[in-house]
């Protein structure tokens, strides 16, 4: 049997488990989806220059500096290793500095040079290496990072890696993660397949623990449980994964950032507007996302007892105190957690504006953390 022969045999034993669901099985409907795949990957490679894109192209100094991650070690298969460390990251930052173009091609960067440093393991190892393993640290995970222009673009970039990286991950393991991340999740698992949801793995308190069955500890930094170090003793491994912050306003290019929400309202010159939200149980998260089309807006958050009646707002419990906001040049994101129940009121002020209405477009979420979790907690029985 020849190697090409042996090879489509793997591929369609492979496939078997979704044979029932096809409009046929031949070979030759199996090569013609193959085919148009491979015509559709290869327009994505010439587009985006991917062939010359580790050579030829660099990210802005602002990505390279303050996007976190990076290539670590590797696992007891010889997969390459990729950490992302979520919660320092600055989302707003990041997008006033850089377009998303810029992330985007940032990202196919780095998949590249993975799929690279694949193909070396496999000669290195003397087998073929086709996959690798990702850590995401997500301590810290805020809702400056659910931000809509963020999730968007990240959005992308799933969607990316699943059509031009197929198989390209072997297991991914979330670490350290908060209550708000399976609000996260739920905003971007519609972009990836079910197979690669199926390598997803949430670990719990022994991750650390989880970590080492599958890397040895010479090849995990120290601050994820292992030996590693860079050669100065720097358990974090600086010098391969980038531990950042906030992005510095020298780096920013433009002064805002547009966004256009689900929701819009005018609020009429000299005026206000409220919007009631029942809160039934302390400790859910109010999420307010606003951004105006030419001019600033007051904002703020009262409690009342019931719904339905309008208060002005001296009669009402200020629990947010009323500023006025930027939001035509940066949009806001702001959050309430509710220590009580009641009738939470956002209310937009206009009445200091006797010559112009405002246009506001808006996003308004509550966010109950009582979700069931949207992986598999494996931590202590992971094999």
């Amino acid at each position: 049997m020849s190697l090409l022969s042996f090879l489509w045999l793997q591929f369609r034993e492979r496939i078997q488990d979704i044979f029932p669901q096809l409009p046929a099985q031949h070979d030759h409907f199996l090569l013609r989806w193959l085919r148009g795949e491979l015509r559709i990957h290869l327009e994505f490679r010439k587009q985006m220059k991917v062939d010359t894109i580790v050579t030829d192209w660099r990210p802005p100094e602002v990505i390279e500096k303050y996007l976190s991650g990076g290539m670590c070690g590797y696992d007891r298969e010889g997969s390459p290793i990729w950490y992302d460390v979520i919660g320092p990251v600055d989302p707003k930052g990041l997008f006033l500095s850089a377009s998303k173009q810029d992330f985007i091609k940032s990202k196919i960067r780095d998949c590249e040079v993975l799929q690279k440093e694949c193909n070396l393991q496999s000669q290195r190892l003397g087998r073929n290496v086709e996959s690798i393993t990702m850590i995401y640290d997500v301590e810290g995970l805020g809702l400056k990072h659910l931000w809509k222009p963020a999730i968007e673009t990240y959005g992308e970039i799933l969607q990316m890696f699943e059509e031009n990286y197929p198989e390209g991950l072997k297991r991914l393991f979330v670490i350290k993660a908060p209550k708000l991340f399976p609000v996260a999740y739920n905003l971007v698992k519609h972009f990836l397949s079910e197979n690669t949801r199926q390598k997803i793995n949430i670990l719990g308190g022994n991750w650390q623990e989880v970590l080492l069955k599958y890397i040895d500890a010479e090849e995990l930094p120290m601050i994820y449980g292992g030996k590693l170090t860079d050669p100065d003793g720097d358990p974090r491994c600086r010098t391969k994964i980038h531990h950042v912050g906030p992005v510095p306003p020298s780096y920013y290019v433009r002064d805002h950032v547009k966004v256009d929400y689900e929701q819009c309202m005018t609020v009429s010159r000299g005026s206000s507007q409220q919007l009631d939200y029942e809160i039934l149980f302390p400790g859910c998260v109010l999420r307010w996302q606003f951004a105006t089309e030419s001019a600033d807006i007051g904002f703020g958050v009262f409690l009342k007892a019931k719904k339905g009646e309008w208060k002005k707002a001296a009669q009402m419990e200020e629990v947010v105190p009323t500023q006025r906001y930027n939001a035509h040049l940066v949009p806001e994101d702001g959050s309430l957690t509710c220590e009580r129940p009641g009738v939470y009121v956002l209310r937009f002020d206009n009445t200091y504006s006797i010559f112009q209405a405002k246009r506001i477009s808006f996003a308004v979420e509550v966010c109950d953390f009582n979700i069931t979790d949207p992986g598999k907690h494996l931590g202590e029985h992971l094999t």
